[in-house]
């Protein structure tokens, strides 16, 4: 028998409809703030993701599924939904449309890492990207999308917390601080880390490894180096959100995982999920559609993986609709009963209504033990007598009232 890759999962039918109501919850909430989809490919270029992810991050460095095409050219799976989006931006001048530029993207991603629950090797992520919006209102507009899709999802117990990690220039001051201060710990952190430091010191900020959280526990903090500019941006982004009626943590060691953030930065997390707590994590990126080759144009936005959410979903048990049950089940018997039940279930299926019935010659006790079993609402014995008649009996069958009802009108009868 051949198995799942590791790392991979099946999506059943037992469970997909928890998927779908996650999914067009959020292409409501996005589309309700006038956000508009983007669909990229799978794959891309890899310089693509080595130059918007950066070539310091664990995903370009570990975590990327890379190889070459019968071309000779090397191409990756999506890592992350962003780089891609850039690319597409500047490649299709969609920059030249009305600012700002609002997308927002359901997408699988692929990254080689250790699974665990909620991570996985093949994973889904719903993502906003907001281009041209130079305000500290943009960054506020984002996060206020990401907390409206999880609180009509059914999460609760979020805390939102945000920091800031300046623009180029003051972090520039601040970098050569953080790199003074770790090159003289150096000997107790990890040796990712003593790499870090040299290559992007605030990227040692984002360790999980016990001790490097001990030595940047006393680490100087991007705050008491952002300019002017950036400090204004930041009072901005809080006044808005208590403006909006938002609780906020600031929490200086958020710094995000990707080369490419800029000014705000901000996590949702919950304690609900174990050690992984981020659910969704986002910010601004001033700098990289300029960096992938695109005029200088300002960015920000969200990425928010589904497998999580719906894990968090599940522990904090929140209610998701029941998937569509079927609102009649057409018991025939006999053959000529048969022909007329499959008719009418296609008559009602082009109408809008799930209909169901008989396709492996069952007999009639077997066949309403079938329609108990996929959850049929109604369901009507067809033979010889009902065919005559014109009507047939419907049971509903949660109570098991009847009633009589024209085989010509079932249609109206059971419209959505």
């Amino acid at each position: 028998m051949i198995n799942i890759p590791k790392g991979t999962k099946d999506i059943l039918p037992k469970e997909a409809f928890r998927w779908r109501f996650v999914e067009e919850t959020a292409r409501r909430t996005a589309e309700e703030f006038n956000v508009k989809e983007i669909r990229t490919p799978v794959f891309e270029h890899t310089e693509v993701f080595a130059r918007g992810v950066g070539d310091t991050t664990d995903i370009v460095n570990k975590e990327m599924y890379t190889f070459l095409d019968k071309g000779g050219r090397s191409v990756t799976l999506k890592p992350e939904g962003t780089s891609a989006v850039v690319r597409s931006l500047i490649e299709n001048g969609l920059f030249n449309e009305t600012l700002p530029l609002k997308l927002y993207y359901i997408t699988p991603c692929f990254r080689y890492e250790r699974p665990q629950a909620g991570r996985l090797r093949e994973f889904h992520q719903f993502g906003v990207e907001i281009f041209g919006g130079e305000g500290a209102d943009t960054d506020a507009e984002v996060i206020l999308l990401a907390k409206t899709f999880l609180e009509r999802v059914g999460v609760t117990g979020l805390s939102l917390n945000i920091n800031s990690i300046g623009c180029k220039t003051c972090r520039a001051e601040y970098n050569a601080a953080l790199r003074e201060y770790l090159q003289s710990r150096e000997g107790e952190l990890c040796p990712l880390c003593r790499e870090r430091a040299e290559k992007n010191p605030l990227r040692v900020l984002d360790c999980k490894d016990e001790n490097c959280k001990k030595v940047t526990a006393d680490a100087p903090r991007i705050l008491d180096y952002l300019c002017e500019d950036c400090k204004a941006h930041f009072e901005k982004v809080k006044s808005l959100l208590s403006a909006c009626g938002v609780e906020y943590n600031i929490d200086p060691d958020i710094v995000r995982g990707l080369d490419y953030y800029t000014k705000t930065v901000f996590e949702f997390v919950s304690s609900a999920i174990g050690a992984q707590g981020t659910v969704c994590g986002g910010g601004r990126y001033d700098g990289l559609v300029e960096s992938m080759g695109g005029p200088a144009l300002c960015g920000a936005g969200f990425g928010l993986g589904l497998e999580r959410l719906l894990l968090l979903m599940e522990n904090l048990g929140a209610a998701v609709p029941p998937a569509r049950s079927v609102a009649l089940y057409i018991a025939p018997m006999g053959e000529r009963a048969y022909e007329k039940a499959f008719s009418l279930a296609y008559a009602l299926r082009k109408k809008g209504v799930s209909a169901e019935t008989d396709h492996a010659g069952r007999s009639l006790k077997a066949q309403m033990k079938y329609a108990d079993k996929i959850g049929a609402e109604n369901v009507i014995v067809l033979g010889e007598n009902e065919l005559d008649a014109g009507e047939a009996e419907v049971k509903r069958m949660r109570d098991g009232e009847k009633r009589k009802i024209a085989l010509d009108r079932i249609g109206e009868e059971f419209l959505p």
